[in-house]
């Protein structure tokens, strides 16, 4: 896509998490020990499902799908905060921001749709048992897999196409540590009134709607769950559990951050923090620790490898 020539700013100035040497010394262990620990994790997490015939449900599927988006957002904001935490001047060119906030979106809308897949998934394997195979069969999951993907590229191309049409002929200090629609729309200069409201509307509203249609699907599911008498009962509370947690950890800051007009709170940048570096690392960590199939079959993996 196409640059307008109104641009005038070519860079961005990144203000950063916070100005304490003390507070970025402990982020910068804090993000360090996040990746060397548990981003080989998610990528065990791929392996073991993609190597065991035994995981090939399409929860499953789904589960490694997930491992692999967190993996992937983890790396558009988190390396070049470590990158930063040793500059004086933290700078980003202007289609370098265009780059990260396209695949922050992207990435991250694909993300909200596996989650409304799964709830999916789960509500036929719980509430349809019977038509199970035929609804959800290889080639469904695929299908699912490849729509979630476009509608997370189509989400983000219509942010991306909104920005470029600013103008940015002045300011340039971005008060975050990377790129995002609530600072970048702060700088332009021209009247931003419209934009933001089209933002919210393909952002926040959006991700509101799946939050609610989720927290629906869930309760229907439960209850469901709780009238049954089946001895799988216990299984089906536990993943839906699972569920409805990464949920909360999912959606919670992103309705922070996008369901109000763009106006800088105290918070915004804790909260972004934790929704783009902490959290995406974290959630196929709670799936498998509360998935006694996938636990089992990484500790076959695992020994198998260490004998060897």
């Amino acid at each position: 896509m196409e640059i307008r020539n109104s641009t005038v700013v070519t860079e961005f100035i990144l203000l950063g998490l916070t100005q304490s040497p003390d507070i970025q010394l402990l982020v910068f262990v804090l993000i360090l020990i996040f990746y060397l620990i548990i981003l080989p994790g998610n990528f065990l997490i791929i392996f073991t499902i993609r190597s065991d015939p035994g995981l090939s449900a399409p929860l499953y599927f789904f589960l490694g799908n997930l491992a692999f988006l967190d993996a992937s957002y983890s790396f558009i904001v988190a390396p070049r905060m470590l990158a930063d935490f040793f500059s004086e001047k933290k700078v980003i060119s202007y289609r370098g921001c265009i780059t990260q906030l396209f695949f922050l979106h992207f990435l991250g809308a694909g993300e909200m749709f596996l989650l409304v897949v799964m709830a999916f998934d789960r509500y036929i394997a719980i509430c349809r048992p019977l038509h199970y195979s035929t609804v959800m069969n290889p080639r469904a999951c695929y299908a699912l897999l490849l729509a979630l993907w476009f509608g997370g590229f189509v989400h983000s191309i219509i942010q991306v196409a909104l920005i470029l049409r600013l103008p940015f002929c002045g300011r340039n200090q971005l008060d975050n540590f990377f790129c995002d629609i609530p600072q970048i729309i702060k700088l332009a200069c021209t009247d931003i009134f419209m934009v933001e409201l089209l933002m919210v509307f393909n952002s926040g509203l959006l991700t509101l709607l799946c939050f609610l249609g989720l927290l629906v699907s869930y309760a229907i599911i439960l209850c469901h769950v709780h009238r049954s008498s089946s001895e799988g009962k216990s299984k089906a509370l536990s993943t839906c559990t699972t569920h409805i947690i990464i949920i909360f950890l999912m959606f919670g800051p992103a309705i922070f951050i996008y369901t109000r007009p763009f106006r800088a709170l105290p918070a915004d940048k804790v909260v972004s923090f934790f929704h783009t570096v902490i959290f995406p690392l974290m959630n196929p960590v709670i799936y498998t620790l509360r998935n006694q199939e996938v636990k089992s079959s990484m500790r076959r993996l695992l020994s198998r490898y260490v004998v060897c």
